[in-house]
């Protein structure tokens, strides 16, 4: 067995010792890739794919239909390690196909008569060696990628336009972009998810994406400027402080064993310290990353927990302004994954004063 089967393998034991059940399957896209590192997905709209990933206690296994078997077992699973079974496409349909497989009792992260349901958020957490390996090679692909475009952009281009620019330019790097948000001068001061219109982007814009490649998901934000209003350095840095507050938290609360909400009451406090007390009720905060956007939100009271080694998204926003990357928060070290070294810096101390995180600043183009 392969190192990151293995890996998978010792979590799932656990976990089928701890509910008694015999085997359990994930047919998610997400969770698919994370247990055997392939792609199910053949139609972008549904959020099941055509193949169930299977673990027994002994064996990996995949269900699927006669269409799929063959490709999935070339392309997409680690074949030495995995049992293939197949049904013929007009006989039958994942689910059956699992249940007539499957040992039981047996849990599913997807509606099989008479199977219970799993929580797939809980077993991808926390990351494993190999995972962070893949988001570290990731975080660079996608900043790099988004930096990329955005050094292009002229005043007279269109959200759509930059948006279209930024899908091109990740899928040519085999990453696919769930969330793109380009917000122009006048829609970034107006709303917080900025959906592409066909609006020039004027004086300034923010860029967002959340970004997946094999399964895992990286997020972050950047800003360029060309003519920029007298507010937007303020804000920025305000943003940047209460995103490298909530990083600086996380570390301390997964020391602790607390929980998102401990995590939210750093931000919540941030905010009213750099003057800002209710900008965290127009946009959730952002949290764990990892196999989904986010693995959880930082809210008030929530019971989520708080783990390392585990990437973490936060995207504090105030009024036209925001911070976000995806970064890798372990016992000892708190280091950016979406990140190039070729955009300019400013370096950010938490209130504590224990962490210093270099963060994105803006980027201003001068058009003369």
């Amino acid at each position: 067995m392969n190192e990151r089967l293995a890996s998978r393998a010792d979590r799932l034991d656990a976990y089928l010792d701890e509910t008694g059940l015999e085997a359990v399957w994930f047919a998610r896209p997400n969770s698919f890739a994370w247990l055997l590192g392939g792609d199910n997905v053949v139609d972008r709209d549904s959020s099941v794919g055509v193949a169930a990933a299977g673990y027994d206690g002994d064996e990996f296994h995949v269900v699927t239909d006669n269409i799929e078997a063959t490709r999935l077992l070339h392309e997409e699973v680690p074949h030495e390690d995995v049992r293939i079974h197949q049904y013929q496409w007009y006989e039958g349909s994942l689910e059956s196909g699992v249940a007539a497989v499957s040992p039981t009792p047996a849990a599913a992260d997807f509606d099989v008569p008479e199977f219970d349901a799993v929580d797939a958020g809980e077993l991808r957490q926390p990351l494993t060696e190999d995972d962070v390996d893949a988001f570290r090679e990731l975080g660079r692909d996608v900043a790099s990628a988004v930096e990329r475009v955005c050094r292009q952009l002229e005043p007279q281009d269109m959200e759509t336009e930059v948006a279209s620019g930024l899908r091109v330019t990740l899928g040519a790097m085999g990453i696919e972009t769930p969330v793109v948000l380009v917000g122009g001068s006048r829609r970034a001061q107006k709303y917080r998810h900025y959906t592409p219109t066909q609006e020039r982007i004027g004086d300034y814009t923010l860029v967002s994406v959340t970004a997946q490649r094999d399964g895992l998901y990286a997020s972050c934000t950047r800003t360029v400027a060309f003519d920029a209003p007298d507010w937007l350095e303020s804000r920025h840095q305000k943003t940047m402080q209460v995103e490298t507050n909530a990083l600086a938290a996380t570390q301390r609360v997964a020391a602790d064993g607390g929980t998102a909400g401990d995590v939210f009451d750093v931000i919540r406090d941030s905010y009213d310290e750099v003057g800002n007390s209710d900008e965290w009720l127009n946009h959730h905060q952002g949290g764990a990353a990892g196999y989904a956007g986010r693995e959880w939100f930082a809210r008030p009271g929530g019971d989520d927990p708080v783990s390392v080694p585990m990437a973490y998204a936060y995207n504090p926003t105030i009024e036209g302004a925001k911070s976000e990357d995806t970064v890798l928060v372990t016992d000892e070290t708190i280091e950016v994954l979406t990140t190039t070294g070729q955009w300019p810096t400013e370096t950010v101390t938490d209130t504590t004063g224990e962490v210093e995180l270099e963060r994105h600043g803006i980027l201003h183009i001068n058009l003369e």
